[in-house]
């Protein structure tokens, strides 16, 4: 059994991490779940929320944004919309996007188009802001 695991995420417009890694813990569709090596081999979907892995004593986290995960021969293979490191995320802008999306939010009703639109864009607002939280640590 290997002792760490390779990890690789990648969104549409690059390979936004490769490192090798001790575990990793995700926001998985039905609930959080940890990788450690020697998983099972794993495939499954990711939705909005904070991945967290940790290399040595330091741990390190990114908001991420849909996708999927897969694990195989000690691989985690992180397939994303958007990934970002909370070292990269701006903190004001992500406040600002949380008050769009508030607002919105008060002038719309479950029944409209945009109302899921704008319910996930509250959601990752308020996951870069607790990811860009951690970093400040």
């Amino acid at each position: 059994m290997a002792e760490k695991l390779k990890l690789e995420m990648v969104t549409p417009y690059k390979k936004a991490l490769a490192v090798e890694v001790d575990e990793v813990t995700a926001p998985g569709a039905l609930g959080e779940f940890g990788i450690l090596p020697g998983h099972t081999p794993l495939l499954t979907t990711l939705k909005i929320g904070e991945l967290s892995y940790r290399s040595g004593g330091e741990v390190f986290h990114v908001a991420v944004n849909w996708g999927y995960v897969e694990v195989e021969d000690d691989k985690v293979t992180v397939l994303v919309e958007t990934a970002e490191p909370a070292d990269e995320i701006d903190l004001e802008r992500a406040k600002a996007a949380l008050g769009r999306a508030e607002e919105a939010l008060k002038k719309l009703s479950p029944e409209d188009k945009e109302f899921a639109t704008m319910t996930a864009a509250l959601e990752r607002a308020l996951i870069r802001i607790q990811v860009a939280g951690r970093d400040a640590r």
